[in-house]
């Protein structure tokens, strides 16, 4: 049942907005060249407030293809659950982008969120990349 919080018409449903630090499932076709395609987790970097003003989310995206192992831009973030069971998910810190979470249909991954260590190492390698800070 949607609520009326003050002018506005809340629908329950679509009261969820990814924070950052959030790990959710984001469609990324269209693709070209090397970059993800098809529904991957995604590392949320942006905070809550800006995704839910712009429907986009800053981030990276996610993958348990195992040459990562010796990847250096590649942050291991855990083990992976369901069809991928027991394999290592990464985090793909040289491919940082942004999407609409809304239209490419963002939801909630089951890892949830990412711990604060590995967190922490993924803006480390994030930031060798960019030079931000």
């Amino acid at each position: 049942m949607n609520k009326r919080v003050g002018k506005r018409i809340i629908n329950p449903a679509r009261a969820w907005v990814p924070d950052r630090q959030d790990v959710i499932w984001i469609d990324c076709n269209p693709q070209a060249g090397r970059e993800m395609r098809d529904v991957h987790p995604f590392l949320v970097l942006s905070p809550k407030a800006f995704n839910q003003r712009t429907s986009l989310v800053v981030g990276l995206p996610m993958t348990t293809a195992e040459y990562n192992a010796s990847n250096p831009f590649a942050v291991a973030a855990g083990v992976a659950s369901g069809r991928k069971s027991g394999a290592t998910s990464y985090v793909l810190c040289h491919q940082p982008k942004s999407f609409d979470w809304r239209l490419r249909g963002g939801k909630p991954h089951p890892m949830r969120r990412l711990d604060d260590k590995p967190f922490a190492e993924v803006l480390l390698v994030l930031n060798q990349i960019v030079q931000l800070a």
